[in-house]
């Protein structure tokens, strides 16, 4: 039953607000639309503040940083390009084999392979 009581009352407030602004609207317009203007000035300025002291300098992590560049690689890699319709298709194309490229962030560790046990006698 509080719900009830407390829906109401916020419907009440709402309504009165909207005939508050209309009744405004027609009676003093000029105070109506500079009150607006100054409220939406003071909002666009509160969120400036906040987000050029809080939010922009938030850098992202490292691990952030480093996924988001192999996803850039990733996708430069397996790009596909978009076939034209306009082609005519009375002959096959020849396909070609792509030359395999060694992947530039890999490298091969030299480990001690002399150093190998028999595992074949004991």
């Amino acid at each position: 039953m509080n719900r009830n009581i407390v829906s109401v009352f916020i419907y009440l407030i709402i309504g009165l607000a909207a005939i508050g602004l209309v009744s405004q609207l027609f009676t003093n317009t000029a105070s109506f639309f500079t009150s607006i203007f100054t409220m939406l000035g003071v909002g666009i300025a509160v969120f400036a503040v906040i987000y050029f002291i809080f939010l922009r300098k938030r850098t992202p992590s490292s691990d952030m940083k480093k996924y988001k560049q192999a996803v850039k690689q990733s996708k430069a890699k397996y790009k596909t390009k978009a076939k034209s319709t306009k082609q005519v298709h009375s002959q096959p194309l020849p396909t070609k084999k792509k030359a395999t490229k060694r992947a530039s962030h890999l490298r091969v560790i030299d480990g001690n392979k002399h150093k190998r046990k028999n595992r074949a006698s004991f």
